[in-house]
């Protein structure tokens, strides 16, 4: 992947045990094009800032302290980047992957469509504790859907 501040973290043990690789998101807030409603305000703020870092993929070895792991190599991705807010995209029909996200602490905050493209996204963050400056406004608990969803 060739994008400016590509990074990766490797976690392993006497194996590999996971990966999480992404890029900083560029002020401009073009990552967001297509989102549909109003982009919170706080996700706005700290793109333009840059404060946020996508993430392109997490991969985690099914493993008892999973969670644990995926805490913390995403954290260290967004520590090393001096971001406070981490960002991914995930197709809304892969409910797995979006189950799995919100129980690391992903929040859901809405939904994105790309320009010429058909796929359906659900765009989360990951708000990393102690540092985020900005609250993250706006957010809020939908009854029935299991996770947060911007207003």
């Amino acid at each position: 992947m060739r994008r400016p501040g590509f990074a990766m973290v490797i976690a392993e043990t006497h194996s590999l045990m996971g990966c999480a690789f992404g890029f900083p998101v560029l002020g401009d807030g073009s990552w967001w094009l297509g989102f549909e409603g109003t982009l919170p305000r706080s996700v706005g703020q700290l793109t333009v800032c840059g404060g946020v870092f996508t993430f392109a993929d997490i991969m985690i070895r099914p493993h008892p302290q999973d969670q644990e792991l995926a805490r913390r190599v995403q954290e260290r991705l967004l520590t090393d980047h001096q971001a406070s807010l981490g960002a991914t995209l995930v197709d809304q029909a892969d409910r797995p992957t979006l189950a799995t996200l919100r129980s690391w602490g992903w929040l859901d905050i809405g939904e994105l469509r790309r320009p010429l493209g058909a796929t359906t996204f659900r765009a989360l963050v990951l708000p990393l504790e102690g540092r985020t400056t900005a609250r993250l406004e706006g957010l809020v608990t939908m009854p029935g859907d299991g996770g947060p969803r911007g207003t």
